[in-house]
């Protein structure tokens, strides 16, 4: 396996920003060997947190699934505690990163797709709508970020009624205004990649409204969707195996 974790700001030689993030750690198979040379599809990994801190069990529990089921995975340890659009441009930098350097790694970079987790699934629902963000373009120019489909687990995705106020508060330094701006949810387009979504309906942080909100307007803007809402699970499931527990 290539395991390695590569600077994001030194590749682009950019600034980072004090106390920030930007690393991303890479899982994939070598080039050599018997099992000769694959082209594999490949997923980026965004935690969850809050926008606060990054959870372990959506990381490496997470990319070791992904990399025995035939994908390359890829972490981002983004920058928490700072609102947009510095952690919208780290994941952008990250998607920039997986296809300009494919062809080592063994990628399709055709089919790079996001996942995300509670928080990480709002900064995925923000590459997968605002992929050409400002900011984004400021930092990076021209390349190719937009991810080819986007994965939401009990995904922040509204900023309204149902929304989990510390993630959206964090996100948007406190200013309502830009907090709707953001919000997932209200930024679908028809050029937005397919989705596949899951929730439960047991979750009391991130009520499952957040994902029915973005499946319906997927529905509005002619975007592929999928959603599975199990009745049971708390939040924060990852893969749902021993690994993941809590220590309750």
């Amino acid at each position: 396996m290539q395991y390695e974790t590569v600077d994001l700001y030194a590749y682009y030689s950019l600034r980072r920003p004090d106390n920030g993030g930007g690393y991303l750690t890479v899982y994939c198979r070598k080039q050599r060997g018997d099992l000769g040379k694959k082209v594999r599809p490949a997923v980026l990994i965004l935690p969850g947190g809050g926008y606060e801190m990054l959870s372990d069990r959506e990381q490496e529990p997470v990319a070791l699934r992904f990399l025995e089921a035939g994908f390359a995975a890829f972490v981002l340890e983004y920058t928490v505690r700072t609102p947009y659009p510095v952690p919208l441009i780290e994941a952008a930098m990250a998607m920039g990163y997986i296809r300009e350097n494919a062809k080592k790694m063994g990628v399709d970079p055709a089919k790079v797709a996001v996942l995300g987790f509670s928080a990480g699934g709002h900064l995925a629902g923000m590459l997968s709508t605002r992929y050409e963000d400002a900011p984004i373009r400021a930092a990076l120019g021209k390349r190719h970020v937009r991810p080819d489909a986007v994965l939401l687990g009990y995904a922040v995705l509204t900023d309204g009624d149902y929304a989990h106020g510390g993630t959206v508060n964090t996100i948007s330094g406190g200013d309502p205004v830009l907090a709707g701006e953001i919000s997932p949810a209200k930024n679908v387009h028809e050029n937005c990649p397919p989705a596949f979504l899951w929730h439960t309906a047991e979750d009391d942080l991130v009520p499952a409204e957040n994902s029915l909100l973005y499946v319906a307007a997927c529905r509005r803007a002619g975007v592929p969707a999928e959603l599975h809402l199990f009745e049971k699970g708390w939040h924060g499931t990852s893969v749902a195996g021993i690994e993941t527990e809590g220590d309750e």
